[in-house]
């Protein structure tokens, strides 16, 4: 049996996920402290989320020699074969939320089937363990971005039986139901239950 860590690595340099984990997070944390990640950033050379998300946790993991937590995620979009998927982030080529949001809706202009959803593979690594808990997050794509909330592709994503963008969501309501927070959910509680 192993223990609950005391401390975890969140191996991001993303500003955005590491205030919406906490949140996500917050009394789950309990008397975790999550510390942020100062290492190199790995190369993300998975073909899917979950072996995105291993190899940034074990080279957090490797680099502070303290558990730690990673997540991979993106959109995928029905009518494009999935695309962008993990290549969400660097879509476009620059690593730019704005650019890539708008090669996504040149891609989909004329294109009537909008299916889209967020998945995101949150995963643990320590001395011995290695687990990962995936969340999906279906909706549909915006023909233009609404909202000024969020992320990323959040601004042209509309979840399914919601009225608006995920981008004119609270947090406290897009952390209610979200990918990120459907993984890391039942990540923590496999962390809890160590």
């Amino acid at each position: 049996m192993t223990a609950v860590p005391q401390r975890l690595v969140l191996a991001t340099h993303n500003d955005h996920k590491v205030e919406e984990l906490r949140r996500i997070l917050g009394p789950r944390l309990g008397g975790i402290e999550l510390l942020p990640y100062d290492g190199p950033e790995p190369v993300e050379d998975g073909d899917t989320f979950e072996a995105n998300a291993l190899i940034k946790a074990r080279a957090a993991f490797e680099h502070s020699g303290i558990p730690a937590i990673a997540d991979d995620s993106g959109i995928s979009v029905d009518a494009l074969g999935g695309a962008p998927g993990i290549h969400s982030a660097r879509y476009a080529g620059t690593r730019d939320d704005a650019d890539n949001l708008r090669l996504l809706l040149e891609r989909m202009r004329g294109i009537e089937t909008r299916a889209a959803h967020f998945t995101c593979a949150a995963a643990y690594v320590a001395d011995g363990v290695e687990h990962v808990e995936v969340g999906v997050w279906p909706g549909s794509l915006l023909p233009a971005p609404a909202g000024g909330g969020g992320f990323g592709y959040d601004p042209i994503f509309q979840p399914d039986g919601v009225k608006t963008s995920a981008a004119e969501l609270s947090p406290e309501e897009k952390n209610a139901v979200s990918h990120r927070a459907i993984a890391f959910v039942r990540l923590f509680d496999f962390i809890t239950a160590l």
